[in-house]
């Protein structure tokens, strides 16, 4: 035991005291895993945008969950769906002219104003009457739900420390993916609520009478307070005339990845209720059920996106997510009834976690002083291509094909996308004025 004591007459080594971990806040549950050493005022600012992306979430999913009801309600008929909902998704185009505003304005201002844009719109379309007025509603509620999502991404992505930034988005994601639940539970009592699925819609209001606290919890970002003025674009196509002349192999790749994940996999999900109410004979309880247990596993999807993605980099988890899912989907529309809820939850699993990587590379790769302008171009490229997935479901159902082998076969496109991952240098880790210089 001599050597392992202090000698007599000497003092004890003193044992420093272990340092505490910090707890996380009391919005981030405790099974989403440890916070990591993020100052606390850029975790509040997680905490606002994922909150305002939650209703974004929201309004998403119940077009997915409420399809058969609206449909029932509007006359519309299953032939014409895919094309149909095609259309709303296209709906976000015009984000494409409203979202380079935040390189010039600022992201704050032009998130908030989505923010109070997306709440009056899913108000607004529980009030609709016909199938033309849905549509109409729907295409400017798009286009707020693309702008706010699109910012909060970049909000996140230029404020928290590179070593942690993949952590962030994918805490983001997790934590706007909540909206699904929230829509799942209030789906389950559609047929007893006054106005069925009109009632839905009204909860969309939320944000908008909440819009006092995100303007005082949303700041602007550090990164474009600090812009030289002369860096900020003059007009409104610098930014993409910047785009195309400085980083043309990244601008092409990042939409390839955009256009096909989003064809492959949008379609799939789109058409879960439609599937599972109509050809497998569910009902709305459930269908709740399924998203309220199967759809957690897509709130986890966007936390391990995240963090696989700082650990082992964003190109190889990307391209291991995209590559997957044509299989799960075609397990999901084939599989017995028991293993349903299991193939379902792979896919939104892999649904979320490849969105984190896409929106990673879409903020990581370009300049502040664009990088509005670069994720929005993104955005709505997963919007054409999402369209296009749902109107080649109903081109494929044409041909004879019935719903489920119809989704199986567009969700091959994922495949694209999973080989464009690897166009672009790895992030992680990285500055983001390294990356883009």
């Amino acid at each position: 035991m001599r050597g392992l004591l202090p000698e007599r007459g000497m003092a004890a080594p003193e044992i420093a005291p272990e340092t505490p971990r910090a707890r996380n806040p009391w919005w981030i549950p405790p099974f989403f895993g440890r916070v990591p050493d993020v100052p606390r005022d850029q975790l509040s600012l997680l905490g606002f945008v994922s909150l305002a992306l939650l209703f974004e979430n929201y309004d998403f999913s119940l077009l997915t969950a409420a399809l058969p009801f609206i449909a029932e309600s509007l006359a519309l008929d299953e032939a014409s769906l895919g094309s149909f909902t095609g259309l709303i998704r296209l709906g976000a185009l015009p984000a494409f002219f409203v979202v380079p505003l935040a390189d010039r304005l600022g992201r704050r201002r032009v998130f908030l104003i989505s923010v109070i844009g997306l709440g009056l719109g899913t108000a607004a379309t529980g009030l609709c009457q016909t199938a033309t007025q849905f549509l109409l509603v729907q295409l400017v509620t798009r286009t707020f739900m693309l702008t706010s999502a699109t910012l909060a991404f970049v909000i996140v992505a230029e404020e928290l420390p590179a070593a942690h930034r993949g952590w962030g988005l994918g805490m983001l994601g997790a934590l706007a993916s909540l909206g699904h639940g929230l829509s799942a539970m209030l789906f389950a009592a559609i047929e007893v609520l006054p106005w069925g699925w009109r009632a839905l819609y009204m909860f969309g209001l939320v944000p908008v009478l909440f819009i006092g606290r995100f303007r005082s919890g949303v700041r602007e970002t550090t990164r474009f307070a600090s812009l030289d003025p002369s860096a900020v674009a003059s007009d409104w196509l610098a930014p993409f005339k910047a785009l195309v002349r400085r980083f043309p192999a990244r601008t092409a790749g990042v939409a390839v990845l955009s256009f096909a994940s989003s064809a492959g996999q949008s379609s799939v999900y789109q058409f879960t209720a439609q599937f599972l109410l109509v050809h497998r004979g569910w009902e709305p309880g459930q269908y709740s059920l399924l998203v309220l247990t199967a759809g957690v596993l897509g709130v986890f999807g966007n936390i391990a996106a995240g963090k696989l993605g700082d650990r082992l980099g964003r190109r190889v988890v990307g391209f291991a997510f995209l590559a997957i899912f044509p299989a799960l989907a075609w397990w999901f529309v084939t599989a017995p009834s028991g293993w349903i809820i299991l193939a379902w939850g792979g896919l939104v699993f892999l649904l979320t976690a490849s969105s984190v990587i896409s929106r990673a590379f879409a903020t990581e790769l370009f300049p502040t002083s664009y990088r509005s302008t670069a994720a929005g171009s993104v955005a709505v490229m997963e919007t054409i291509g999402a369209a296009a997935g749902l109107a080649l479901v109903s081109g494929v159902m044409s041909f004879g094909y019935s719903l489920g082998p119809a989704l199986g076969i567009v969700s091959l496109l994922a495949l694209l996308g999973a080989l464009a991952v690897f166009t672009f240098p790895e992030t992680r880790s990285r500055e983001l004025e390294s990356i883009s210089g």
